[in-house]
């Protein structure tokens, strides 16, 4: 499949840049069939040609996302980057236990994760390929969810780097740093990969601890957000967050390490689709909003407050704060505002008692 995607890729670009021409999915499918019965290209014969049209139809997809503006322009395949495969309902077999793909004599030997809801039909199968070898098969089905039942609590998150969730509640859920955990493995590793002569099954082997090594680290981290997200949206109604530009961030020479470990971004995603499914809301305010600076119990906004401060003490009213608590407490109330009356939250300058501007 990523020879077909490259391959259409290849044909897009250069009929637009050399001919003015803009090719799309029927005019690519057409030619696709002329690539099959040319001698060179003949092994692509060997497979379903539906995998091979979907191919073009995700070309498809990635130049539509790029049109629209919300990707960059499609870039090509790599032989050892992740390979997929996806299958629709005609090109495969499945009789609720083993399933066979087209062009194939016996079932897929699987080891399944976990059952398929009852009865299930799957619409398409993808057969999809890690760098390091492994391979997974996911089904797409239709499955009427059922919304959780109401519940009278709500929460707000404040996302931190020493704790990555800061509740509202006070309750910290640490961060196990995932990455910092196996970087000097995978520096020797990745060391050792680079000694090896280029085209050597040395210099594979070299490849595939290396991406072993990337792949513990990615499964711990998608497997702490999964349950972490799921217990949020289980028990709590409205989850307000804030709205964090993680691109930018990443751009500090400092913390953007740690802060690709925590992986913020795919945790917002995660409670996003999460809250559709079973019927809570997530609210996200404003990213300007100065919820740490900014006393929940008086509203006294701080000039300035370095990141090395952990605990202040309001001046105004005494309350002693713990930094990122005090942040969840803002952030729950600044969301449940807006949850409530759509008001758009700003930062701004709070009053004090006094009457005074601060």
């Amino acid at each position: 499949m990523r020879y077909v995607y490259n391959w259409g890729l290849r044909a897009r670009t250069d009929a637009y840049y050399q001919r003015q021409e803009r090719l799309y999915y029927e005019q690519l499918a057409v030619l696709l069939t002329t690539l099959k019965r040319q001698e060179a290209t003949a092994w692509l014969q060997e497979v379903s040609s539906v995998p091979l049209q979907q191919a073009l139809r995700h070309l498809e997809s990635a130049f539509h996302n790029f049109f629209e503006g919300r990707a960059k322009y499609p870039t090509f395949k790599k032989k050892r980057g992740p390979q997929a495969a996806t299958y629709a309902s005609s090109a495969f077999k499945w009789d609720g236990t083993a399933l066979t793909l087209a062009k194939m004599e016996a079932p897929l030997d699987i080891r399944w994760s976990r059952p398929l809801p009852k009865d299930a039909k799957p619409i398409t199968v993808t057969i999809t390929k890690d760098p390091a070898g492994r391979y997974f098969v996911s089904f797409l089905v239709e499955e009427d969810i059922t919304p959780l039942p109401i519940s009278p609590k709500t929460i707000g998150i404040d996302l931190g780097l020493h704790d990555v969730v800061t509740l509202s509640t006070g309750e910290k859920t640490g961060n196990e740093r995932y990455f910092a955990k196996d970087e000097k493995r995978l520096a020797r590793a990745q060391r050792a990969h680079a000694r090896k002569h280029k085209g050597s099954k040395n210099r594979e082997k070299a490849r595939r601890k290396v991406a072993r090594i990337h792949a513990r680290i990615a499964d711990r981290r998608r497997d702490f957000l999964h349950k972490l997200t799921t217990g949020l949206i289980r028990d709590n109604q409205v989850v307000c967050v804030e709205s964090l530009a993680v691109k930018n961030m990443m751009q500090h020479h400092c913390l953007a390490k740690a802060i690709a470990d925590v992986g913020w971004g795919e945790l917002i995603r995660q409670l996003q689709y999460k809250a559709s499914w079973y019927g809570r809301t997530v609210v996200a305010i404003d990213k300007f909003y100065p919820s740490s600076k900014r006393c929940h119990a008086c509203g006294h906004l701080l000039d300035s407050l370095t990141l090395d401060v952990r605990q202040w003490t309001c001046p105004e009213c005494g309350t002693v704060h713990d930094r990122d608590v005090n942040a969840a407490l803002n952030i729950k109330a600044a969301g449940l505002a807006v949850y409530a009356c759509g008001e758009v939250i700003r930062p701004g300058r709070a009053k004090t008692r006094s009457g005074a501007l601060r």
